[in-house]
């Protein structure tokens, strides 16, 4: 069980920590901020967030295995980016043993058939770590996501070229010595449902599955993963099934980050989902459990993802929110290691 790591939160200054601390700081979202958040002075509409240290590192990598995940799955942007900081500090940490890792790159990040970025490369070489998530034997676990048809004609010339490239990826990481990845490709349901097996991926997913103007209960935005999950079965591949945490996107339609360029604000404040309880989130959670485990043999996927640690903007978030509300891990905790939390550690 993984969940899903958007770390923008590390990098003060940056351009993506500075939106976030835009969006969150409204004081009716600061229940919602990460525990690290820092509430400036007097002024009751400003939060920020410090730049990211190994202690702080640490101490999310013990909030994790507290709750019983077994690893994070990294958004990927590459070496030197504000957001790679948390990668950077969770690989160079004493604790990194006690977890393990993969990564999850928007298909976009690896550029085109006409001109490959440095990025696919980059990820083979960290397949070389000891605690780079592996399944099945030795096959080391990379999703692929947010594909859709649109930029697999412009970018791959079609699905033929995308697989000749995920071949060649295959080809160099197994080179390398590092045994043949195991391809989970994300995105669209409908085109995966089509085409995922013929791209050569070796399982299909999602990075949050909602709808873009839903809006109404938890309960009712687990169904609508549930649907997704068997949505994406008719790709005759296992499906990894996404856990939804959450779909609450209100601060950023109030205070729109500029990397969603067609958000306009205050566009759409109504399409949102009640935030889970604790026994909600972990019947959605067991649920997932379940579901592989009743699919047939040979479709059942090693993983199974959660979204996600720290999308806390978005909706959809596990890391213990200000000042210490830890009810999330608590949840995966009871299901997870199925024990009541009765001598919790201290974890912010």
């Amino acid at each position: 069980m993984g969940a899903i790591r958007w770390d923008a939160w590390y990098s003060p200054g940056s351009a993506p920590t500075q939106a976030v601390e835009n969006s969150l700081s409204p004081e009716k979202y600061r229940w919602r901020t990460p525990f690290f958040a820092r509430d400036q002075g007097n002024d009751s509409d400003a939060v920020s967030f410090p730049a990211i240290t190994q202690e702080e590192m640490d101490k999310e990598i013990g909030q994790a295995v507290f709750a019983g995940l077994d690893y994070w799955a990294f958004v990927a942007y590459g070496s030197n980016h504000p957001m790679s900081k948390a990668l950077d500090q969770f690989r160079a940490s004493s604790k990194s043993g006690s977890l393990r890792y993969c990564m999850f790159t928007e298909l976009n990040r690896w550029g085109s058939r006409a001109k490959l970025t440095a990025l696919p490369q980059e990820h083979i070489g960290l397949m070389a770590d000891k605690n780079y998530l592996r399944v099945f034997g030795n096959r080391p676990l990379y999703f692929l996501g947010f594909i859709n048809e649109a930029t697999v004609q412009r970018n791959w010339q079609g699905t033929a070229g995308l697989r000749e490239q995920l071949a060649k990826f295959r080809e160099a990481a197994t080179k390398a010595g590092l045994g043949n990845p195991y391809l989970v490709l994300a995105g669209d349901q409908n085109f995966l449902a089509r085409e995922a097996k013929n791209m050569g991926g070796d399982a299909v997913g999602s990075y949050a599955l909602t709808i873009g103007n839903g809006r109404g209960t938890f309960a009712k935005l687990t169904q609508i993963a549930e649907r997704g999950w068997n949505e994406l079965k008719k790709s005759q591949l296992p499906v990894v099934p996404t856990v939804m945490t959450g779909w609450d996107r209100r601060p950023r339609i109030e205070r729109p980050v500029p990397w969603e360029t067609k958000q306009r604000p205050g566009e759409g404040m109504e399409n949102f989902f009640t935030a889970p309880t604790k026994e909600e989130l972990a019947g959605h959670l067991a649920q997932s459990l379940e579901w592989i485990a009743a699919q047939a043999p040979g479709q059942q996927a090693p993983v199974a993802l959660i979204y996600a640690w720290n999308e806390n903007d978005e909706g959809g978030w596990l890391m213990p929110t200000w000042p210490c509300q830890t009810d999330r891990l608590d949840a995966l905790h009871q299901v997870l290691k199925k024990t009541a939390p009765s001598h919790k550690p201290e974890l912010c």
